[in-house]
């Protein structure tokens, strides 16, 4: 049989082990720390039977409640929509144009466009639709493809250059990638886009790159390059600018092109989320 060993000055054992002098005593665990600790044992063992518990295949065990945080968020979520319904059905069975002339079905769009808008969209186009370099700013009157609430619902729906059948489709050509303007053509252009909101400093380039402008970029952007919605082509007259109004910009977008893409929200957003969102939308610039 081991033999105690007793610490002098405290008279109680050792557990035998021992650091730089320093030996170990075997003092019991207080009781109400042991009571403490068979009632959590308790208790996990209760809430085991009571509730979701053990990671099994696809899932947990149910426990004999059978309730988990998600079934009551899911609960909450059908009572909640069973609430909005009254909006929801009216909505979604009128045409979005006509939505504007029933004051309490825009209150109902413009709150839920608002909400749909800053987790969806606010990321690119920036919180109240601010907008930033190359992400349209939808808080003017300034639109690309129409600013009709139909246009920018349509928008919305099948996207820019997304991957939908029905998507806006209108590109801007690299004109000095692929050889069709020369260097000074190039120049000249942009020269003739800045003098259209008063920013050329060359007006004989200016005067060279109207005739350019002419015979490659009217037939998108028309003879008094005011742009055309049916082809996304902005309005090159009024100042306003997408990527950007200073001279290096103008000549990148000349010589690279623009193909900027805006997501087919159809694919994640229910129509009656779509008409609420365009409705927001159309009200932030004012839309026509």
């Amino acid at each position: 049989m081991a033999k105690v060993e007793r610490d002098a000055l405290s008279g109680v054992e050792t557990t035998g082990h021992e650091w730089d002098g320093l030996k170990e005593l075997n003092n019991p665990l207080p009781k109400w720390w042991l009571y403490v600790f068979y009632v959590c044992i308790l208790w996990a063992v209760v809430y085991w039977v009571l509730y979701p518990a053990w990671p099994i295949g696809g899932g947990a065990t149910k426990g004999i409640y059978g309730w988990s945080q998600r079934t009551e968020i899911e609960e909450q979520l059908a009572v909640a929509k069973k609430a909005q319904a009254k909006f929801t059905d009216v909505i979604q069975a009128t045409p979005i144009e006509e939505i504007k002339g029933k004051p309490d079905l825009v209150n109902f769009a413009m709150a839920g466009g608002r909400a749909l808008f800053n987790e969806n969209c606010a990321a690119c186009h920036g919180a109240g639709g601010a907008g930033a370099k190359g992400f349209p700013t939808l808080a003017d009157d300034d639109w690309l493809w129409g600013g009709k609430v139909t246009d920018i619902q349509q928008s919305i729906l099948h996207g820019i250059r997304a991957d939908d059948p029905d998507a806006r489709v209108g590109d801007m050509p690299a004109f000095g990638k692929d050889g069709t303007l020369a260097a000074a053509q190039v120049n000249d252009v942009a020269e003739y886009v800045l003098s259209l909101s008063s920013k050329s400093t060359d007006a004989a380039a200016a005067a060279r790159g109207q005739a350019v402008f002419a015979e490659q970029c009217v037939a998108c952007h028309g003879e008094d390059a005011k742009g055309n919605a049916e082809l996304g082509a902005p309005n090159l007259a009024d100042g306003i600018w997408l990527f950007g109004g200073d001279k290096a910009s103008v000549v990148e977008t000349l010589n690279n092109g623009r193909k900027g893409v805006m997501p087919a929200w159809a694919k994640r957003l229910d129509e009656v989320a779509v008409k609420q969102l365009a409705v927001y939308v159309h009200s932030l610039g004012g839309g026509k």
